[in-house]
């Protein structure tokens, strides 16, 4: 055998292996932990860093790896061609073709992305300043390369912007959520909870908040001992006082700054005044989301807000205790009323509450049905039927058929929740 096809040889070899260190390279800064590079790099760790680096140019880091894998996969199968040809001829393509095509898929794909793959963070570590170089030195060929891009994309349309990244960001969090081991309640109340936090920025006060006719109020015109009286048989440390009419809040009053005043004024409690006691009340629209109303309780160092309509009717109320039982269920204490909630009974059926919130039914039984356009489950059934049910009426919908149990009025008191397999969308018995 001649020294030229030796060297021939061996530089395919050589090429290969180059088509080893692209496509592990691929894998290894593909697949990275990135929590994990993050906190070494938060710890000092300097090739942490660079990989980092190199994954917020994905662009250039995905093109230099694709530029490189098939320069040397071309030039080696052109080499390894020219020498069978040599020995055997024009049949020499034939075997060039089913050797190079197994020589590249074994040891340039399958093997070095395999270890790649079980070795992820420790190979992005490693081949990280190397890689670097290369997209450095690649660098002008993959900037006339991307112009060609992203010039092909603006023609058919394709547009990349950060909402798209961020959307991608969550998505994957949720993915990781779902993947979260664990079986029964407990590991779904924490899947629930994490669920949660990213919905935050997504889910209107109005789905949360006390509706107006259960909040407890006051008439700051009755006389001071009455509202006094009153104040002290509420459950509520915050009590909102209205004048002439509901909607007319004139301020909300804190029961400790009350019992204080009480104190001052031992003996005499219509010498109370009502105007330094109650604070001046705060209006928040009902579009507001959770997260803003979140960091707004923060600024303000408030934990309570009035939910007003664009027509400053007022709709209802939110603290901050139901933004945090939007994140971690139903927090009850001493004082809360225990509602009638949620009754399984023996036949597999449910009987909930129609104030009982999608979202707290979805957490706790892990079902899917839709919040976006109900807050409880009695306005869901309203909202699929588009009438106000009649007591004993049936309705099959999202995979449940619902039976009207109670009513007050308009108000639907009492449902009860059969979980179906065949769904009948929107069907009345």
């Amino acid at each position: 055998m001649e020294i030229a096809t030796l060297a021939t040889i061996c530089g395919i070899a050589v090429l290969l292996v180059l088509s080893a260190f692209f496509s592990s390279s691929e894998t290894a800064l593909t697949a990275a932990s990135r929590p994990r590079l993050h906190l070494l790099e938060a710890k000092g760790d300097k090739r942490a860093k660079l990989v980092n680096r190199l994954r917020s140019e994905q662009d250039s880091m995905i093109g230099t790896i694709l530029l490189g894998n098939n320069l040397v996969n071309i030039l080696a199968s052109a080499l390894a061609t020219s020498v069978l040809i040599s020995l055997f001829g024009e049949t020499g393509v034939v075997y060039a073709t089913i050797a190079m095509t197994l020589l590249v898929l074994i040891f340039g794909e399958i093997l070095p992305k395999t270890y790649a793959f079980r070795h992820a963070d420790q190979l992005a570590l490693t081949i990280a300043p190397t890689f670097l170089w290369l997209v450095r030195l690649l660098g002008p060929v993959m900037a006339a390369i991307q112009y060609v891009i992203r010039g092909v994309q603006r023609i058919f349309g394709v547009k990349f912007d950060g909402d798209q990244e961020w959307s991608a960001t969550v998505e994957e969090l949720r993915g990781a959520i779902e993947l979260h081991r664990g079986r029964g309640a407990m590991a779904r109340h924490e899947r629930a909870m994490l669920h949660s936090i990213l919905d935050l920025a997504d889910v209107d006060v109005e789905m949360v908040m006390q509706h107006r006719r259960d909040i407890f109020m006051i008439d700051a015109s009755l006389p001071t001992s009455k509202i006094v009286e009153d104040a002290l048989e509420s459950p509520h440390t915050r009590i909102p006082l209205w004048r002439d009419t509901t909607d007319n809040i004139v301020g909300v009053m804190h029961a400790k700054a009350m019992l204080r005043e009480v104190h001052a004024h031992t003996g005499d409690l219509d010498a109370l005044d009502l105007d330094k006691i109650a604070s001046p009340p705060w209006f928040i629209p009902e579009s507001t989301t959770l997260l803003d109303q979140l960091h707004a309780f923060r600024r303000r160092r408030e934990h309570f807000a009035l939910v007003v309509d664009e027509y400053g009717t007022l709709m209802g109320v939110v603290t901050l205790e139901d933004i945090l039982e939007e994140i971690v269920g139903d927090i009850s204490d001493e004082h809360d009323v225990v509602p009638i909630g949620v009754r399984p009974q023996r036949d597999g059926s449910y009987l909930v509450s129609g104030g009982v919130t999608v979202r707290d039914l979805n957490r706790r039984f892990g079902w899917d049905l839709p919040d976006q356009d109900a807050a409880t489950i009695a306005g869901l059934v309203i909202h699929e039927s588009k009438v106000i049910p009649q007591v004993g009426q049936i309705f099959h919908f999202h995979g449940f058929r619902f039976q009207i149990g109670r009513r007050q009025r308009n108000r639907i008191t009492s449902i009860r929740m059969t979980k179906i397999d065949d769904i009948s969308e929107g069907a009345a018995d």
